[in-house]
């Protein structure tokens, strides 16, 4: 670990860990320690590699630190994981994280090798994943679960072969260096065949599914709390949460789930957020009687929420947009307009920051590093000069946010 004093907190996919992690960090106040930076990793992260990107993530903060500052650290491993596709898929990964489900990505394995180019063949495929995704009903992850509740998406119940030719368009438009894998492998055929490389996809995004009501719930039923517990043991420590993709809304939802009176967390810092932009919104633009699923839930915050985000993001800014697309609506899989004109209702945090809360400040990535994060409230900020990718957080240039975020820079 490149810092020290580090500790880990654990989850499992229900929020539940293990007995003392909240004395733990209370400890480190009666350390000396006066803040406390909590990362949390997003998907594509098994436990071994979740630390290393801490480490990494973790390593400049030390120099930038104003004199006085002492600084603990700490990192959020939760079990969130989805196939990495390079150079072949590794659908065995997700066995890791869903060990009950062996025998469905077994057999979903078996199709996405072989792909049969026949119909029945997609039914099966669509089947497995509505079992692997619990939509059908019960399960720990499933719907009908403790936790913030999601409607299950439409590609998961939609016709098998419409939604993996429309993913299989999806991929052929995106950019050539989009950096998304499954979209690349060439030596699928042609007719039903072809749409196996967009089934890749789907497999990816039915995962996503099960990662991000994970995430929700890790944050909301585990982190919250926990956080709750260490305020009352040590009142003075300032807590500034970090979160990565998935990561970033862990941490949001931990905001959710913070006791009644308590409000330990000095600044929050959003990672390219893989959830919607109207999240923190008090009314949605496009349908003012709804609001965001974190509706006010910034103001349990002292400090600032920042949202950083770029355009290079592809995996945000074509994949997520079209995943919470088909979330609900399944007039959505009309081919026609698939990813829409830009259509903000449903575009990612991590795209183009907060969006339809008053009042938020939207700054350059420079601006920010020359003159600072304004000290409340939501500021988005535009980090596409050096994020060029979703997973490329690991840079001094986002350490300074958080440190000026947390008021602890020099």
């Amino acid at each position: 670990m490149s810092v020290e004093p580090y500790r880990e907190i654990t989850f499992d996919k229900e929020g539940d860990g293990p007995a003392g992690q909240p004395a733990a960090l209370a400890a480190l106040a009666r350390q000396g320690v006066t803040d406390l930076v909590v990362f949390a990793h997003g998907w594509n992260s098994s436990p071994a590699g979740a630390t290393r990107l801490c480490s990494d993530f973790f390593e400049p903060f030390p120099g930038l630190l104003a004199p006085g500052v002492e600084a603990g650290y700490a990192g959020v491993i939760w079990p969130s994981m989805m196939f990495t596709g390079e150079p072949v898929p590794d659908y065995r990964a997700l066995v890791t994280v869903l060990p009950e489900k062996e025998p469905v990505l077994d057999r979903l394995t078996e199709l996405l090798v072989t792909a049969p180019a026949d119909a029945a063949a997609f039914a099966a495929f669509g089947a497995l994943l509505r079992e692997l995704t619990d939509v059908d009903g019960g399960g720990p992850d499933g719907p009908g679960a403790a936790g913030p509740r999601e409607p299950v998406p439409a590609f998961l119940v939609a016709d098998p072969v419409e939604v993996c030719a429309l993913f299989t368009e999806a991929l052929e438009a995106a950019e050539p260096d989009s950096g998304l894998p499954a979209g690349r492998a060439e030596g699928f055929g042609e007719g039903l065949a072809r749409y196996w490389k967009g089934a890749r996809e789907v497999l990816r995004q039915a995962t996503y599914y099960v990662m991000k009501r994970r995430a929700g719930r890790v944050g909301e039923f585990g982190l919250g709390p926990l956080l709750g517990e260490v305020a009352r043991a040590a009142p003075r420590l300032r807590v500034h949460l970090v979160g990565h993709s998935m990561g970033a809304r862990l941490v949001a939802h931990a905001l959710k789930g913070l006791p009644p009176g308590v409000r330990p967390v000095a600044s929050v810092t959003l990672l390219q957020g893989a959830f919607s932009h109207y999240a923190f919104a008090a009314r949605l633009p496009h349908d003012p009687g709804r609001a965001g699923s974190l509706r006010g839930v910034q103001e349990r915050v002292r400090g600032p929420v920042v949202a950083c985000y770029s355009r290079h993001d592809t995996a945000l800014g074509v994949f997520y947009p079209l995943a919470s697309r088909l979330a609900g609506d399944s007039a959505s899989l009309a081919p026609a307009g698939l990813l829409g004109p830009g259509d903000p209702r449903w575009a990612a945090i991590g795209h183009d920051g907060v969006q339809a809360v008053p009042g938020t400040v939207v700054r350059p990535l420079a601006a920010v590093l020359r003159n600072g994060v304004p000290a409340s409230g939501c500021v988005s900020v535009d980090t596409a000069d050096v994020v060029r990718s979703h997973g490329d957080i690991c840079r001094a240039e986002l350490a300074r946010v958080v440190v000026s975020a947390a008021r602890t820079g020099r």
